[in-house]
């Protein structure tokens, strides 16, 4: 499927986090929490301003970016989760 957002949106993935602490502590499934940590998969074209001029976007398909743990929309493309946020 192929999907572009609209003004500045983007379409992240998450990454996964490690299973692992540092310690060597291993972390079960019921306690991990989503990552906040993802990559950039679509970028929109960007934001219009009041003079009717676009402001290009910041960052580009392949960035690795951080995110707040509630941020954006939670969608499923072909079985996997991905956030659109602006």
């Amino acid at each position: 499927m192929n999907l572009k957002p609209l003004h500045d949106r983007v379409l992240v993935k998450r990454l996964e986090e490690e299973e692992k602490t540092r310690g060597g502590i291993i972390i079960p499934d019921t306690a991990k929490e989503k990552p906040i940590r993802g990559e950039i998969i679509a970028v929109g074209p960007g934001k219009m301003s009041d003079e009717v001029k676009r402001i290009e976007m910041s960052v580009k398909t392949g960035d690795k970016v951080m995110f707040n743990k509630y941020a954006g929309t939670e969608i499923k493309i072909e079985g996997e989760e991905h956030l659109v946020m602006r």
